[in-house]
């Protein structure tokens, strides 16, 4: 009885399914592909004919007619950061719409690991592939992309060439260090930011232009992006030390505010604190958090249209695109302490 069932199956064949859903072939073989350009309602009624049919896709002869597997590699380097799972869900969101599926990996920050990855995604035939390089990647990379014919595009960090979308770091972090100036804090040091990449380059530079400009020394007290080792790095901090804290991102002053608490000092009030990134949590912790907006989320949209330009029109160059950064001004620097005095 079974083998009969599964040969009945085997008989069933895309015009079938088409009959069934009452469409052309075409249309059929494109609702299957679940290519976005139809409709909602005809995707759903030949997914319903072909349940009904028993009818399985195949994907893999559907790629050997088409030449694309619409399939697209997405290489996190931290995947437990929560900066990263937005970004990710923004990617997938925008390749799901075009009809493509993501297969993820995360790097955990291993060159090593990131190259094993890109290899398998090259076997499995991916259309395109979506990097956010793991710290001392050689900007090499991209040329070796290039001699494979792989499109691709970089996302957050990034080279100097190649199709690209990420935050403006630089702006971002002058807006964070200047809004602490303006509250009168002269002494301002940048924590975090131990990682060497285009990231906390171009954040570093933010503030620390914007300190020189302002006649200022910097500090700096590096750390990981770890919320305990943040913590336990301010904890640490003399009394006599900065007045405020401009954080390398949103994890950093998590983990900077637990640090002040459980010194007995309360952000905003006794040091200032600002973040980066604005991810879903800022808004809630306690203090809330000011820190500079860059929508992890629509990064991530931006980025897989980019990689999407690339794939259906290699010839064109590689577009890069810089997102500008918002200031969102809440408890934890302090300003409505001031503003409450100004008032009273």
């Amino acid at each position: 009885m079974a083998e009969k069932q599964f040969q009945a199956m085997q008989r069933v064949r895309i015009k079938d399914v088409a009959r069934e859903a009452g469409v052309a072939l075409s249309t059929a073989a494109l609702a299957l592909r679940d290519d976005s350009r139809l409709r909602d309602e005809t995707r759903r009624a030949v997914r319903d004919a072909a349940a009904r049919l028993g009818y399985v896709y195949d994907r893999s002869a559907a790629m050997m007619r088409s030449g694309r597997s619409h399939t697209i590699g997405l290489l996190v380097c931290e995947i437990t950061n929560p900066f990263y799972a937005e970004l990710t869900a923004g990617v997938e969101e925008a390749l799901d719409e075009a009809g493509y599926v993501t297969l993820l990996a995360n790097t955990s920050e291993s060159a090593i690991r990131q190259r094993r990855m890109l290899e398998r995604f090259r076997e499995q035939s991916v259309d395109g592939v979506l990097i956010m390089p793991a710290t001392g990647t050689s900007p090499s990379l991209i040329d070796e992309l290039e001699a494979w014919q792989l499109p691709h595009a970089t996302v957050v960090r990034g080279f100097r060439k190649g199709a690209h979308a990420g935050p403006d770091n630089r702006t971002g972090m002058r807006l964070a260090t200047e809004h602490l100036l303006r509250l009168g804090h002269r002494r301002i040091a940048f924590l975090g930011g131990a990682a060497k990449n285009s990231v906390s380059t171009g954040r570093w530079e933010g503030y620390a232009r914007t300190m020189a400009k302002a006649g200022l020394s910097t500090e700096h007290f590096p750390c990981q992006t770890d919320i305990g080792e943040a913590a336990m790095l301010v904890q640490d901090l003399p009394r006599s030390g900065p007045t405020a804290l401009v954080c390398f991102n949103d994890s950093v002053a998590f983990g900077a505010t637990l640090g002040l608490l459980r010194r007995g000092l309360t952000p905003g009030r006794d040091i200032a604190l600002t973040g980066f990134d604005d991810i879903q949590e800022s808004a809630v912790w306690f203090p809330p958090l000011t820190t500079v907006r860059v929508s992890p989320r629509g990064t991530g949209q931006v980025a897989a249209n980019i990689l999407l330009e690339r794939i259906n029109n290699p010839q064109t160059p590689p577009r890069r695109v810089m997102l500008e950064p918002t200031l969102m001004i809440r408890e934890s620097c302090g300003a409505h302490l001031r503003a409450e005095v100004r008032t009273a």
